[in-house]
């Protein structure tokens, strides 16, 4: 038999993989310890050797997470798959869902719920600002909703959420709480179980330094006993709490095939949680907003203005407004082409009018915070001579 599709010549060429400098907001640089243990041999998804590596990241995402919840596992997918299962296991139709939204992944939120058959209802931040207890407490009486989404650290505004009170405000008016912390775990506190949060996810690319495509995420016991007092199953198996949870050993009942976990993935994860632990939370997160403090300064003194008010800023992606006259795209291409630094434009609200550097996992240092400064003044500068660049460096 004839085979008229021949084999691609592209697939002849050798494999390229230029090392570029991540200083956008994800994914960062891993460490070498993570990609050497992604070159080790592959597993069975549910060899015991899998399943013992399975069980040691649970125990570390419950540290970074700060919760001793039994429902801590993690799913197959990126940080938008910890967006999917929060709210699909969390809401049915017709329930009422709001969403505070402080940038673009409040939009997203919202997009899904109303995938999910919700009634959505949005309570927007001022322009670079977080949500204050008093504005959060007013939406939740008015518009009652069974479940309130927020994002710890936007990363398309560059601002950083407050979280403390929140949680107890929700459960007195019977409401669980939703956290997306994709781009601010390990770059700033985070109490999960203090804070009194109900479903949480982050994302393995950021701080951890770990490859994309495994998500960490944690539902309380409030979260799964609402799970239990649905009337309808959740709508994607993919993301069932209970079927996921018994794959990874949460719930003292037998494992069970779920999916096929990428064993590799697990490796990369395991050894990027093992470097956070062993730094420690104070340490991780201390360095992380010492390096913000050194990049805003570094950035205010050259002229650049921040876009996010100074109370409300995320350590871990910056956001500058991009100067009058200069184009963010060309910056970005210069700095890319020139110098292999990766520096990225604004998202969703934010498209055009800022441009974001992120400092996460290894790429927090004093040197990379220098380094990202200079290529990003000198980029400025060539793709709009005119625009007056002070104090370069």
């Amino acid at each position: 038999m004839e085979y008229k599709v021949t084999p691609p010549a592209v697939l002849r060429d050798v494999l390229v993989t230029p090392n570029k400098l991540l200083m956008g907001p994800g994914p960062s640089n891993a460490p070498q310890r993570v990609l050497d243990a992604m070159s080790r041999p592959i597993l069975g998804h549910l060899h015991p050797e899998t399943l013992k590596i399975m069980d040691d990241i649970k125990e570390g995402v419950r540290y970074l997470f700060q919760t001793t919840n039994v429902a801590t596992f993690c799913l197959s997918a990126s940080g938008h798959g910890g967006m999917e299962a929060t709210l699909c296991n969390l809401i049915e139709d017709g329930d009422v869902v709001l969403i505070g939204h402080t940038g673009h992944w409040g939009d997203r939120a919202a997009d899904m719920a109303t995938r999910y058959g919700a009634d959505v209802r949005v309570v927007k931040s001022k322009v670079g600002q977080s949500l204050s207890l008093d504005e959060l407490g007013d939406a939740l009486l008015l518009h009652k909703p069974s479940v309130l989404f927020l994002t710890q650290g936007d990363s398309s505004t560059g601002v950083l959420q407050g979280l403390d009170g929140v949680g107890a405000l929700c459960h007195q008016h019977n409401c669980l709480l939703i956290v997306d912390t994709v781009a601010s775990l390990g770059g700033t506190p985070m109490f999960m179980d203090r804070w009194e949060i109900d479903a949480m996810y982050t994302g393995s690319q950021k701080v951890l330094g770990a490859p994309p495509g495994i998500t960490p995420v944690s539902f309380s016991h409030k979260a799964v006993e609402r799970y239990k007092q649905r009337n309808t199953k959740v709508k994607v198996y993919y993301w069932d709490m209970s079927l996921v949870g018994d794959y990874w050993g949460c719930f003292g009942r037998p494992r069970i095939y779920h999916h096929t976990v990428s064993c590799t993935l697990l490796y990369g994860l395991r050894e990027a949680i093992a470097i956070a632990c062993e730094e420690g939370l104070p340490a991780l997160i201390a360095r992380h907003e010492d390096c913000a403090k050194r990049l805003y300064h570094g950035l205010q003194k050259a002229g650049f203005e921040l876009y996010a008010e100074p109370k409300d800023r995320l350590s871990t992606v910056t956001t500058i407004k991009v100067p009058q006259g200069v184009d963010w795209l060309k910056t970005a291409q210069y700095a890319m082409k020139t110098y292999l630094v990766e520096i990225s434009g604004g998202l969703g609200p934010t498209a055009g009018q800022v441009f974001r550097i992120g400092l996460m996992g290894q790429n927090a240092t004093s040197e990379r915070v220098d380094r990202v400064l200079q290529v990003f003044q000198e980029a400025v500068a060539a793709v709009k001579p005119e625009v007056q660049v002070k104090g370069k460096m």
